[in-house]
């Protein structure tokens, strides 16, 4: 009883006027990040950055049921739910007390509900539904409202005006948009028309969490991929990374520019490779094909261009989802170890970095063969955990005064014989 009148509460002050949380955004202690499955484990390992899922799809039904809770957006009635809200609450406050930076990942996943996918999924996403996840329905008036209502949902319970619940400081929209084939689906279209729409729902991000947070963060989500689209994909479903954050740079401008910031994916050339040193498509210069650990430092200086700044200062860069493969090799986990190593002091010499959140918590068995994680799952599970891999006393280590000694097993690896190479 008492948690239902937490909620209604909570649902009352939706709509109420109320001066923006002024908390400026924190600076932690380092950028080590991770995305949660395990909050206590996540914890132990000392993260202060984590990225959670958040399924908008999940937060609401398409009608009232019997436990769902309704709130009044613009004259239009909409039907929270509220055990998915309990459920994210269990994981972002547990973080959020410990000081540990959480940014929410915003899907659009399928619901199969015919109802709900109308107001949530785009409507030129691909009928046949194959791809894993759609973009916002940005597109008619009842899609952006119901984004935006859900948003605002989002926005208050996190923004610190309720410490019950935890605090979330970066909201990532949507995910890898420049291969939206299969990870922001807009069915075919050009490009310019696929930045227009997901600029609308950034924008529409950035405008509802401005009401209550005065400095949560936007961020926009890019895969490995620079000069050069997704192999094998039309160009009218997958674009060059570049140009699609060259053109959203543009259109923001023109309609008016606003507070973003660009969330990176920058796994090796090779998914299965976790040899980052060795990418052959990662290059120094901008006109790379890949954007990987060898090159960061060229995504973070395009940034620096005078058309992309913000207030005179580059836009602020987090590495949201990349991890390094496992190879059932005698030396698969040193290799993966290794390369962390290196992404570690990689991100070291770029101020414009703000976070590398590691992806995977736990291997995971529906991930095309991947192995990334801190963890192995166990046997005949998907992703329950099983044992801890070299990998995990490292990241454990990183940020510590324990790291120089724990990842000087690495130089040799990588064939450096001093991490300041990097820097050269």
């Amino acid at each position: 009883m008492f948690a239902r009148l937490c909620l209604l509460a909570f649902l009352s002050c939706l709509t109420a006027a109320a001066q923006p949380n002024a908390d400026p955004f924190p600076t932690p202690p380092s950028k080590k990040g991770l995305q949660v499955q395990m909050v206590d484990d996540a914890i132990a390992l000392g993260i202060h950055h984590a990225g959670i899922n958040v399924s908008l799809g999940a937060l609401f039904h398409a009608s009232p049921q019997p436990k769902s809770q309704t709130f009044s957006f613009e004259g239009t009635d909409y039907h929270l739910n509220p055990n998915y809200l309990k459920n994210l609450d269990s994981q972002i406050k547990p973080l959020a007390d410990k000081g540990i930076l959480v940014y929410a990942i915003l899907l659009a996943y399928p619901t199969k509900d015919a109802a709900k996918d109308k107001l949530l999924l785009h409507p030129k996403a691909k009928a046949d539904g194959k791809y894993n996840i759609s973009a916002f329905n940005t597109a008619t008036p009842e899609g952006l409202r119901l984004y935006r209502a859900l948003i605002s949902v989002l926005a208050q319970r996190y923004s610190g005006a309720h410490p019950e619940n935890g605090r979330v400081w970066g909201y990532i929209i949507g995910n890898e948009v420049n291969s939206q084939w299969l990870w922001y689906n807009l069915g075919s279209m050009p490009m310019a028309e696929a930045v227009s729409e997901y600029e609308k729902a950034v924008r529409a991000t950035h405008q509802t969490l401005r009401h209550h947070s005065a400095h949560a963060r936007c961020y926009l989500s890019f895969d490995h991929h620079w000069n050069k689209s997704m192999p094998g994909i039309s160009d009218q479903e997958a674009y060059k990374g570049r140009d699609f954050l060259d053109t959203f740079a543009r259109i923001a401008r023109e309609r008016g520019d606003f507070d973003w910031h660009v969330a990176h994916h920058p796994y090796p050339d090779d998914l299965g490779n976790p040899r980052t040193w060795l990418d052959k498509a990662a290059w120094t210069t901008d006109d790379s094909p890949h954007i990987t650990f060898k090159n960061l430092e060229v995504a973070c200086l395009h940034m620096t261009q005078p058309e992309f700044l913000w207030q005179g200062k580059p836009r602020r860069i987090i590495l949201s989802e990349q991890g390094f493969h496992t190879l059932l090799t005698p030396e698969g986990e040193q290799l993966q170890a290794a390369a962390y190593a290196y992404a570690w002091e990689k991100i070291q010499t770029l101020p414009t970095v703000d976070a590398f959140i590691y992806h995977r918590h736990v291997d995971h068995a529906h991930e095309g063969g991947l192995r990334l994680g801190l963890w192995r799952n166990a046997p005949h599970s998907i992703a329950d955990p099983h044992s801890k891999k070299l990998i995990y006393d490292l990241f454990q280590k990183a940020g510590t005064p324990a790291w120089p000694a724990a990842a000087q097993f690495a130089l040799p690896i990588t064939g450096l014989k001093s991490w300041d190479e990097l820097t050269q």
